[in-house]
């Protein structure tokens, strides 16, 4: 059985239009000892069900093609209410995009996970339930391998963590570690303002390009990731 953070079961949310696969996804997630708390075709109501249900995790579809509109706001406007009203709301993207811009605007909507339907198996939605649950943040491999490839071009030594004041380097593990700026500050002590502070010093003094890659960066120079309640 998978566990949350806490110990015990993990509640899950989800958005997903096709019902074949939606149904799929709840008896693979009930048989694995999860359980669903809300399944829905459209954003309202999830949307409700979330307030009502607080789920561990929001596994989110971004097409939601029953809308008639093209491309994958609905999605991420759904990520954004959940990063902005329920931040202890874990959300995993499970899509069909594989574009690397969107991509990167799901993470910078708030996810904290993705995985693409079109080359995952279900142990590895299991799983990364899972993993989000327990607070770690899943990039998906093609967007490791980008941003490894683009931070080798910043020949970053180990030693580039000197630079950081020890505050920024507390900040800098709960990124890797893949919180948010209000979970890192609920964390430290320090208002989110404080924590925007540090992360544009961060980047200044590093220079990734988002967080991404920044949090990419922050593993490759071995940064302490703490472990998120």
């Amino acid at each position: 059985m998978e566990l949350n953070s806490t110990g015990r079961e993990i509640r899950v949310a989800l958005l997903e239009d096709q019902q074949v696969f939606r149904e799929s996804l709840v008896a693979l997630l009930e048989s694995a000892g999860m359980k669903v708390v809300a399944r829905c075709a459209e954003t309202s109501s999830f949307l409700s069900n979330v307030r009502a249900a607080a789920p561990d995790v929001a596994v989110v579809d971004l097409r939601l093609e029953h809308v008639g509109r093209e491309g994958a706001e609905d999605g991420l406007n759904a990520l954004k209410y959940l990063h902005d009203f329920h931040p202890q709301v874990r959300a995993l993207v499970l899509s069909g995009h594989r574009e690397p811009d969107v991509v990167e605007r799901c993470f910078q909507a708030g996810a904290a996970g993705y995985l693409c339907k079109l080359n995952v198996g279900v142990d590895d939605v299991v799983r990364a339930v899972g993993r989000v649950a327990r607070g770690e943040r899943l990039l998906p491999v093609e967007m490791l391998q980008a941003n490894s490839m683009h931070l080798e071009d910043l020949q970053m030594p180990a030693s580039a963590l000197s630079r950081l004041t020890l505050r920024e380097r507390e900040v800098l593990g709960y990124v890797a570690a893949g919180a948010d700026n209000l979970k890192i500050a609920a964390h430290l002590g320090i208002t989110e303002r404080t924590v925007k502070a540090h992360l544009t010093s961060i980047y200044r003094k590093l220079g990734p390009e988002n967080r991404a890659q920044l949090a990419v960066l922050a593993c490759e120079l071995g940064v302490t990731r703490p472990v998120l309640a």
